[in-house]
């Protein structure tokens, strides 16, 4: 859903692009009642079936946000289907790190609240549009009535520890500079440089494919030639 402004400039610029859904989240929503417990290795399976399946190598993998934990864990299960990894204001998380970890101490209290209350989905905040830097109102309203509840199971357990193949697919960072989470993830930009990665910066809020695609897609495109 999320992708579909970025992919056409992709697509022009001679490159193939497939952008599989999560189980439990968006167009699988309806999976939610079916299944137990939705988890991060839920997700990572989700991709590397995708990878199988449609038979892809040299892959560029991209993960936006929530994203950089489960190409994470993607590269440790299918290294040798990656060429680089993208994380696109995402968590960079170390080993045995989980999501929840990584959040501010207010945001983790905020969520173990209503996990003790019984809750299985992460509230979002208020305004979520404006939180992800979306300012146009027809894209808010588009994108607030395509939001689905994120299972806070799916933020409990950190991704498979990496191995030789997978430590040594090249990783690069986009952090976006604008909007209120910028400060949240130049942490995770910071961890990026630290690492020897490349990091550049896009002056866009947290949801960049959605408001600029045009410019993401060329920091993307500069990543791929490089």
């Amino acid at each position: 859903m999320v992708w579909r402004s970025l992919s056409p400039f992709l697509h022009a610029a001679g490159h193939e692009v497939y952008t599989p859904t999560l189980t439990g989240l968006g167009a699988s929503v309806h999976l939610v009642p079916k299944i137990d417990r939705i988890t991060l290795a839920t997700h990572i399976e989700d991709v590397t079936k995708a990878l199988f399946y449609e038979d892809l190598s040299k892959v560029v993998l991209v993960g936006n946000s929530y994203g950089g934990m489960v190409i994470t864990g993607v590269a440790a299960k299918e290294p040798r289907r990656l060429a680089h990894l993208v994380y696109l204001d995402a968590y960079v998380p170390f080993e045995g790190e989980n999501e929840m970890v990584l959040w501010p101490p207010e945001e983790q209290a905020r969520v173990r609240r209503e996990i003790a209350k019984g809750n299985r989905f992460r509230p979002l905040p208020p305004n979520f549009p404006a939180f992800l830097g979306i300012t146009d109102p027809k894209m808010a309203e588009w994108v607030q009535e395509r939001f689905t509840p994120h299972p806070i199971s799916t933020y409990e357990d950190p991704p498979p520890s990496d191995n030789s193949e997978s430590a040594s697919i090249p990783r690069s960072f986009i952090h976006c500079t604008g909007g209120p989470t910028a400060s949240v993830f130049e942490v995770f930009a910071s961890r990026a440089r630290a690492l020897g990665w490349k990091v550049h910066e896009l002056k866009a809020g947290h949801a960049a494919m959605l408001t600029h695609p045009k410019e993401l897609a060329e920091i993307l495109l500069r990543i791929v030639n490089d």
